[in-house]
């Protein structure tokens, strides 16, 4: 069998290594020549942990191949996978250009039936666009080629997408004909014989179904981080509470870890197109509307309890960051809280020196020489007045505090993913701040429009 997968983002790459590693022939397709290049060589674009030996050894072995020659790879395909970006509107909505050009180029470009699969996360309703513009471009040639559309939303974790992709929870299918249906059965079969579930299903169903998934996951980070900032107020511990709530095979304990709100290239993105679909539909998702709000709010709490902790003045003081990403595990930083908190921090007159594995560059993208960088997580607390943990990397969980306690000016941790146990912090004499458990430090209210800041 032989597929095609058009763009070699964070989906498309690991979308074509995997099915490469079963045997599949794979060609992907990019419209940036210096990232073909660059894949060509082995290099490429992102951090994800076993990437980069997979698609060398595919390589090697003639299974997984790059151009920007979309009409070429199209020859003799099964199986086309539109991978590219949907980046939102400022009204939030999906932005559709990428996708639809791909299903024109498609349309000027097969020669025989082809099942077109949209893998990237649209709107529901996309597959009638994808399907209408392969339809226009046929008719503008004069011929009369069968094809068909489905959704095929992909459920990948950065940091662990290789595992998700070759040991899915469930793949989600949505078909319109038994061929097509055929085709995705074969063509998903090596990752199913351990049980692993295809769930068929219309195609509007499946569209909806991923924006729903993450939609659902954002909810449930909201909804601690908001139990979490009441637990503050009232006295609670919210690692009591979590560990209480979590252990209810109804709640489980997944996605209910307190922390500074969620970010990434998803989250944000899928909660914000599913609430202006519903707009669109004359219909108010408050649920989710209220998950956004809450989110942009937990992005301020941390830098809150520094600027309570110096009285409000923050001119002069120097904060070690560690932890740039939204998660550990990857380089990406898109609406990450690293963001907000570092501009609220620059605004507020702090100096800031950061640290992270693998995002530095990736930072400087964003913050240019406004802070000073590090490739040693104790150098950047050289001189610091406390540290801020913003993000839950490994080697963070036990670090040499003994270190910590002699580079740092003052023993204040603020840390933004309760990582360490505040009694043992307490012991060992430094002042510790979490989330969702009281402190001294009163609450106050954001100082900044985050949404601004972003």
């Amino acid at each position: 069998m032989k597929i095609t997968i058009v763009g070699s983002g964070y989906v498309g790459l690991v979308t074509g290594a995997c099915f490469s590693e079963v045997g599949i022939d794979v060609q992907c397709v990019d419209v940036d020549q210096v990232k073909i290049d660059n894949l060509k060589k082995g290099i490429i674009p992102i951090y994800e942990p076993g990437l980069e030996k997979m698609i060398t050894r595919n390589m090697e072995k003639g299974r997984l191949q790059f151009t920007t020659n979309l009409s070429d790879a199209l020859q003799g395909s099964d199986v086309v996978f539109i991978s590219v970006g949907t980046p939102p509107d400022e009204d939030g909505s999906a932005d559709l250009k990428y996708v639809l050009q791909v299903a024109r180029d498609c349309g000027k470009h097969m020669n025989d039936y082809t099942l077109v699969v949209t893998k990237s996360t649209v709107p529901v309703g996309t597959s009638s666009k994808v399907r209408a513009a392969i339809a226009e471009e046929l008719a503008k040639r004069q011929v009369n080629l069968p094809f068909d559309v489905a959704s095929n939303p992909e459920f990948l974790k950065e940091g662990a997408a290789i595992d998700d992709f070759l040991k899915p929870d469930r793949i989600v299918v949505g078909t319109e004909s038994s061929r097509a249906k055929e085709l995705l059965t074969n063509l998903y079969k090596p990752f199913t014989l351990n049980g692993h579930p295809i769930i068929f299903m219309d195609i509007v169903s499946a569209e909806m179904t991923k924006y729903a998934a993450n939609a659902m996951l954002a909810t449930k980070i909201s909804f601690i981080n908001d139990i979490a900032n009441l637990c503050e107020i009232v006295g609670a511990d919210i690692n009591n509470v979590r560990k209480g709530i979590g252990s209810d095979a109804r709640i489980g304990n997944k996605f209910i870890y307190p922390g500074i709100g969620y970010g990434g290239s998803c989250f944000p993105k899928d909660v914000q197109a599913l609430i202006r679909t519903a707009k669109e539909n004359n219909y108010d998702l408050q649920v989710l509307k209220a998950v956004e709000a809450v989110n942009q709010k937990q992005k301020s709490v941390l830098f809150n309890k520094i600027l309570n902790y110096y009285n409000g003045d923050l001119k002069g003081k120097t904060i070690a960051i560690w932890g740039l990403s939204f998660k550990p595990q990857t380089d990406d930083m898109r609406e990450a809280p690293s963001l907000a908190i570092i501009t609220q921090l620059l605004k507020a007159g702090a100096q800031v020196k950061a640290y992270d594995p693998v995002a530095i560059s990736e930072a400087q993208h964003y913050f240019g020489n406004t802070i000073s960088y590090y490739t040693d997580q104790y150098e950047a607390l050289i001189d610091a007045d406390c540290l801020a943990v913003l993000t839950e990397w490994p080697e963070f969980k036990i670090p040499n505090f003994n270190i910590i306690s002699k580079l740092l000016n003052t023993t204040a941790i603020f840390d933004g993913r309760n990582i360490y146990d505040a009694r043992e912090m307490k012991k060992n004499g430094f002042e510790y701040f979490c989330i969702g458990v009281q402190t001294t430090a009163p609450v106050l209210e954001p100082q900044f429009d985050v949404a601004a800041l972003n």
